[in-house]
């Protein structure tokens, strides 16, 4: 666990790091020090309201104990096993199983999942996908993940504006062209990489504390492959029309699935279910 905090937070420094540096080569110190307090800004907006906005996106429908009994019921006993507050539940309605979690901590969290994946899972599966979000919440995943989602789209932003105005030294002087043309180029690929990099390590954790919330890694792990199988040719459009959010699902909801590991928002699906089944076995 320590090993994965201790990755993300050295790539949580390298987006920062990089965003920097974005600045400084389109305006000198004066564009790294205005590059950096844009990036705390958006971070400091990402924070307050993130979730309303991915939520809104998704069309998510907020429910309760009247309206999605089982889904609600479930959640609040994972809730209590795992000592979190009970968060607000919500329904997309969705043909592709998946799910997700948002919120700024566990005190204003929320999960929601498609009415695909209730569907497509058994009640125990889907207890093994609700427990997995909750974990999330637990080590305020979402959190992390939106900030790196974030200011991976201001460093895409602040370099298409160094594509079009070109950069400038700390004396005003136009920066060498050749470097700048590599920089707005490489920095949104080298921003992605490293956010992609965070997703990844991140659901490895989720899985595993997923698996302590329900006390049953196998009931997560044939969820994991049914989820796999079932999505395959199945749009989830909102994350097709916003693929930073795709990250935050429990499964890659983008159509590209031949796309090569580097560039993959989710590690791969088999070595997550052989995890969680050596978690069982155990």
């Amino acid at each position: 666990m320590f090993g994965n905090w201790l990755k993300t937070s050295l790539l949580m420094a390298a987006i920062v790091a990089l965003f920097g540096t974005v600045g400084a080569v389109i305006g000198g110190a004066q564009g790294m020090i205005l590059a950096l307090v844009l990036g705390g800004a958006m971070n400091l907006w990402a924070y307050w309201f993130s979730d309303r906005m991915v939520l809104r996106m998704y069309n998510a429908q907020e429910v309760d104990e009247h309206s999605a009994p089982s889904l609600y019921r479930m959640v609040r006993e994972l809730s209590q096993r795992a000592g979190l507050p009970m968060p607000r539940v919500y329904v997309i309605d969705e043909e592709q199983p998946n799910a997700f979690a948002t919120g700024r901590n566990p005190e204003n969290a929320a999960v929601a999942a498609t009415t695909g994946i209730m569907r497509v899972l058994t009640e125990r599966e889907l207890r093994g996908v609700m427990a997995h979000e909750l974990s999330h919440v637990r080590h305020r995943d979402i959190l992390i993940s939106t900030i790196s989602a974030t200011v991976a789209g201001a460093i895409s932003s602040i370099a298409q504006f160094g594509m079009f105005f070109g950069g400038r030294d700390e004396d005003g002087r136009p920066a060498n062209p050749v470097v700048t043309l590599l920089v707005v180029i490489l920095a949104p690929v080298a921003a992605m990489l490293i956010q992609f990099a965070i997703s990844r390590a991140r659901e490895f954790e989720a899985d595993r504390g997923g698996a302590e919330i329900s006390d049953d890694p196998g009931a997560l792990a044939s969820a994991l492959e049914k989820i796999h199988r079932y999505a395959q040719g199945i749009p989830l459009e909102p994350a097709e029309a916003h693929p930073a959010t795709a990250q935050m699902m429990i499964m890659n909801p983008l159509s590209g699935g031949g796309v090569a590991g580097l560039f993959s928002t989710h590690p791969d699906t088999g070595e997550r279910v052989a995890r969680l089944r050596a978690m069982a076995a155990r």
